[in-house]
């Protein structure tokens, strides 16, 4: 079986101060093993919640999965107890966060911190451990890995401590790999050289991985596929370059729109934007959530949610107006 991870209908829910809102909701995803789905949306769309609720890391309360599947590699993740996942979380799923920083825990060197994966999911001495976590931190690129293993988070830099988390994550060779803006405050040629680390690993060790950001511009050089992401739900799904080339929902063509291009032959003066604001979730629209800012808007799409329907083959999209 080629496919790796389906998402179904999923809803999770926050609750708070007598009012419960989905922050994710009717979200559904394939990805097959081995390729790149990039999960795309402005800050709020519920990239990193739908992440999560794979991972199993929702804190409840006050948030919880109230609806839908989630098939890991035939299984139904969804169920199982936290016993049950702890197995997996880890040594067939991991997870990059998005600051370096905060997620590398300062008291402890790098070296340990990607032996602990050795220790807790192979049951693998202390010692054959530590050299297991230097021989990854070599794989990842990081220079007199012997030495840097002894050394502590805050001794490196920004793109060095990227890479440790990368170790950590891929240490046990994981089936699935979601990395969550894993190119965040890190320079330009930084930056390629994370997405090329991870291309590289990911066709080495045949992993999929699942690409959060909000730049398109990662998007472009690393993903196979796209899913674009607003108010909480799928608006547009497509291969990576038919979606360029001709997208299909606005909010997916104001995003690409919004990108600056250099050079005076692109004939703009301006950058473009998308007017509005995203939605409150505590407070949700009647009809399409994009409805208020789209440019194409009919009397309909204030009236009734879209569903996501395939458009044309391959082609995903939640919209009522063709484009």
């Amino acid at each position: 079986m080629r496919q790796l991870l389906e998402i179904e209908d999923l809803r999770v829910e926050f609750a708070g101060k007598g009012l419960t809102f989905a922050a994710v909701s009717e979200v559904s995803l394939k990805l097959d093993r081995g390729r790149t789905l990039g999960l795309v949306g402005e800050s709020g769309s519920g990239k990193t919640v739908t992440s999560l609720a794979v991972m199993r890391l929702i804190p409840s309360p006050p948030g919880r999965v109230a609806a839908g599947r989630i098939w890991f590699d035939g299984r139904d993740l969804v169920p199982l107890s936290d016993q049950e996942f702890s197995g997996i979380r880890g040594q067939e799923i991991s997870m990059v966060f998005q600051e370096p920083m905060t997620s590398l825990n300062p008291v402890f060197t790098t070296g340990d911190q990607v032996a602990e994966v050795y220790r807790i999911h192979l049951k693998l001495g202390k010692k054959e451990a530590f050299e297991r976590a230097i021989g990854m931190l070599e794989k990842v690129g990081i220079p007199d890995p012997a030495r840097r293993a002894r050394e502590y988070p805050h001794q490196m830099s920004g793109g060095m401590r990227q890479r440790v988390l990368i170790a950590i994550a891929l240490a046990c060779r994981p089936k699935l790999l979601i990395a969550d803006e894993p190119t965040t405050a890190l320079d330009v040629t930084v930056q390629a050289q994370i997405l090329n680390l991870m291309e590289q690993l990911r066709d080495e060790m045949g992993t999929a991985l699942l690409l959060i950001t909000h730049d398109l511009g990662v998007v472009a050089q690393s993903a196979d596929d796209v899913a674009v992401m607003y108010a909480g739900k799928i608006v547009e799904q497509a291969a990576c370059l038919p979606l360029f080339e001709a997208p299909w929902h606005p909010y997916t063509a104001g995003l690409l729109h919004s990108r600056p291009v250099l050079g005076r032959r692109s004939g703009r003066r301006h950058l473009d934007t998308i007017p509005g604001t995203v939605p409150d979730p505590k407070h949700p629209l009647p009809g399409c959530s994009f409805e208020p800012r789209c440019p194409r808007r009919k009397p309909i799409c204030a009236e009734q949610m879209p569903p996501l329907e395939e458009k044309a083959p391959g082609r995903l999209a939640r919209c009522w107006v063709e484009p």
